[in-house]
């Protein structure tokens, strides 16, 4: 007989949320779909069942490969899934696409403008 776990547990066991509650808010609010579907807490999942988690942009998704009862170390939670290729091209363009245009308010080193600062700009606009 096939192993399965509920969806919670399951998510919680393999370290996308840090606790099974947060998991079930997660769930609830729809950010979690099991074959494509939106699932609920107490959903069984199995070896061979896609689950996309949305977490960031892009979501992840990912193939259920074993399910666990306990919480264990990462390196142990990441057995029980692999991420799709799709998924993982697709979190890869997001994160060069982050690199070649960071955040416009990184370019201010300096801070926000002093006193001193605003008074030579002013004298530079003619005010």
């Amino acid at each position: 007989m096939e192993e399965r776990l509920r969806l919670d547990k399951w998510l919680w066991a393999a370290r996308f949320y840090k606790t099974r509650s947060l998991a079930v808010d997660e769930i609830a609010k729809g950010r979690v779909l099991v074959n494509g579907q939106p699932a609920k807490p107490a959903r069984e999942v199995g070896p061979g069942d896609l689950v996309t988690v949305r977490k960031g942009d892009p979501p992840i998704e990912v193939m259920v490969k074993g399910v666990s009862r306990v919480r264990g170390p990462a390196p142990v939670a990441a057995q029980l899934y692999e991420e799709t290729p799709e998924s993982s091209r697709r979190r890869e363009h997001a994160a060069e696409m982050r690199r070649l245009a960071p955040e416009p308010a990184l370019d201010y080193f300096d801070g926000r403008p002093t006193k001193r600062d605003r008074r030579i700009l002013a004298a530079l606009r003619g005010k």
